[in-house]
């Protein structure tokens, strides 16, 4: 009967810290990048699905913000994580 505690105590302490550990991992999901890219008096949206962790999702889909100046023309790209 002793034998019996201690093997399900063992048990219940494993479970319990791997759910506890699985709870502290980044999972990586899909998320939408939205760009929308204005030059003179248009805009357009693009968007593109990145799989990663969200602050990995976030710091790539950033990347595509970006401000270029051709021919006296401005054109923005801004990108946000949706």
């Amino acid at each position: 009967m002793i034998i019996k505690n201690i093997d399900m105590k063992k048990i219940l302490s494993i479970a319990a810290l791997s759910i506890f550990l699985l709870g502290f991992t980044s999972c990586k999901k899909d998320y939408t990048c939205e760009c929308t890219v204005t030059s003179g008096t248009s805009s357009t949206t693009e968007s593109r699905t990145i799989t990663d962790t969200k602050k990995d999702a976030e710091a790539e889909c950033n990347e595509g913000d970006e401000t270029n100046t051709v021919l006296g023309v401005t054109s923005t790209t801004d990108c946000e994580l949706k």
